[in-house]
């Protein structure tokens, strides 16, 4: 049976066990909705964004889509990409990146459904909708689970947090820029279209 709960962001929670076949299953049932999965069972069903989320979304996605195209060491994933955490959660970032060499180890069938692993690059994008905390949560479970690198950009605020395993959050206050180095080598995201 599942329990709904009050969503603390632009989802909503239910408490419904799934295994990752049935949690698989869910997404292919319902092709127009998006799922996310914790690892303490929470099923969450997340709602559309607003325009200029939606917007900054893509903006973001593509100049690091450009980027790995040029580098070539990896591929990058957009929003609709749901990863299997070592964790068990089942969760799908804004953006991100994964090395060749570790998406290359996985199957055909894992790299065809819902890949099993973390992605080296994390990017998530703060929403009027979102709960900062909640987000900063997401972020460190990234980071628990195998993440490199991860940037929690804040368009309300005008903020980026940069998340690297073993380090202090780093808070970036109105930046022109962000830097991905080492993990994204030569990556460098120019912000001022995202703060506008």
């Amino acid at each position: 049976m599942a329990i709904a709960t009050e969503a603390p962001s632009r989802s909503i929670i239910l408490q419904w066990p799934l295994d990752d076949e049935q949690f698989a299953q869910l997404c292919r049932l319902n092709p127009d909705l998006r799922f996310e999965y914790t690892s303490t069972g929470e099923l969450l069903i997340m709602t559309s964004t607003g325009g200029w989320t939606g917007n900054r979304n893509i903006r973001l996605a593509a100049r690091l889509q450009l980027w790995a195209e040029t580098d070539g060491t990896g591929l990058a994933f957009d929003s609709s990409t749901i990863f299997l955490l070592p964790s068990g959660a089942k969760r799908m970032p804004d953006a991100s990146w994964m090395r060749l060499e570790r998406w290359n180890a996985l199957t055909r069938e894992q790299q065809e459904g819902i890949p099993p692993c973390c992605p080296d690059f994390i990017l998530e994008l703060r929403s009027p909708s979102d709960r900062l905390p909640d987000l900063q949560g997401k972020m460190e479970e990234y980071l628990n689970n195998g993440a490199r690198l991860g940037w929690l950009i804040d368009p309300i605020e005008r903020v980026v947090y940069v998340y690297r395993p073993g380090e202090a959050v780093e808070r970036l206050d109105h930046p022109r820029e962000v830097s991905g180095e080492p993990v994204l080598a030569g990556f460098v995201l120019r912000l001022e279209a995202i703060w506008s």
